[in-house]
């Protein structure tokens, strides 16, 4: 389990405009590990802030299966499609996507779609609501916001890692087509603790009228961005990266106001080959962190772990039936990824 929240979604059926509050959950494979590549030259800054994120999709995901009898089923879209141009136009949100098909009249209108890593064209005819709105009735999601931890900053290169997994549909579950999006201020109001069977929540509240920087990417590793070091929200010194081993580790978290904390955590086992991204099987032990948020809780995902004076990898997911125990991925497969 993961920790995104506040995802914004659009209807388009009949000209219906849906706000729905959605949940995020990682859960998409990453790149294979190779531990014998951590570079222990390489000075990172380990964060362990709560910021909040915006990502803006490149054209829109259709995020259901279409209904019998619409516009969208009859042309064959299916749940997962990326809709890129409409008209020969290029699709950049809802709301264009919709004012396009206005222009159609009703016509027969070309979508050039992307479908499982490659391009199919498909032919609609948008028809009118009662409104007349011309629509093909299909749910699509064009951008998500909520809250995630940062990892590490490379003040070298001036560029970030945060999540330790992708932004994710929540209808799909595939990797949101990434355009462009940023990272904001964030600070943590409260905390829905973490229960067998139910997965816990930092609250929190993000500024929404400045960006401290810029995502380049959304990878099933995390996702990156550039941002200059004044931005930070934490100004702590650099450590190396190093290779995780099970035995002790602490985490950085930002669980209470703005303050980030190092709670005790234990590297139960290390997976150098796994058949996703979970590469390490954490267990917390820090009583105060326990008796706070009950464990790993939605919003912790990217608390960057440090063992030995090193950055060994980030937090990423949580075990439902025990919110003690979760997962991580290493700090050289996000690296890897950022490239």
């Amino acid at each position: 389990m993961c920790e995104f929240s506040q995802n914004v979604s659009r209807l388009l059926r009949f000209g219906t405009a849906w706000a729905l509050a959605l949940l995020l959950c990682a859960g998409t494979g990453l790149a294979v590990s190779d531990f014998d590549r951590t570079d222990t030259s390489r000075m990172l800054i380990p964060v362990g802030h709560t910021v909040g994120v915006k990502l803006f999709a490149r054209g829109v995901l259709v995020v259901r299966p279409p209904e019998g009898g619409t516009p969208a089923n009859a042309c064959g879209l299916q749940n997962g499609d990326v809709i890129l141009q409409c008209a020969e136009t290029a699709v950049t949100s809802t709301e264009q996507f919709q004012s396009l098909l206005q222009k159609s009249g009703g016509a027969a209108t070309e979508l050039e779609v992307r479908r499982d890593g490659g391009s199919v064209t498909l032919c609609v005819e948008p028809e009118a609501n009662e409104q007349g709105v011309y629509c093909i009735g299909a749910w699509i999601r064009d951008s998500m916001a909520g809250i995630g931890t940062m990892t590490y900053y490379d003040p070298q290169t001036e560029t970030f890692g945060a999540l330790g997994h992708g932004i994710t549909d929540v209808d799909t579950a595939l990797l949101m087509p990434f355009s462009n999006g940023s990272v904001l201020p964030s600070t943590v109001k409260a905390v829905k603790r973490g229960e067998a069977g139910s997965a816990g929540e930092l609250k929190g509240a993000f500024d929404l009228t400045r960006d401290l920087g810029t995502l380049y990417a959304n990878t099933t590793a995390g996702v990156f961005g550039t941002m200059e070091e004044t931005c930070l929200p934490v100004q702590p010194s650099a450590v190396p990266t190093g290779t995780p081993t099970a035995g002790k580790a602490t985490i950085l978290s930002n669980v209470r106001g703005d303050t980030v904390e190092a709670f005790d955590v234990e590297i139960l086992k290390v997976i150098s080959h796994p058949a996703d991204e979970r590469e390490l099987v954490l267990s917390v032990t820090d009583p105060d962190l326990i008796a706070t948020t009950g464990g790993i809780v939605q919003g912790m995902s990217g608390s960057p772990i440090l063992q030995n004076g090193c950055i060994v990898g980030a937090v990423t997911h949580v075990l439902l039936n025990d919110p003690c125990k979760g997962y991580g991925i290493s700090i050289e497969t996000m690296l890897t990824a950022s490239k």
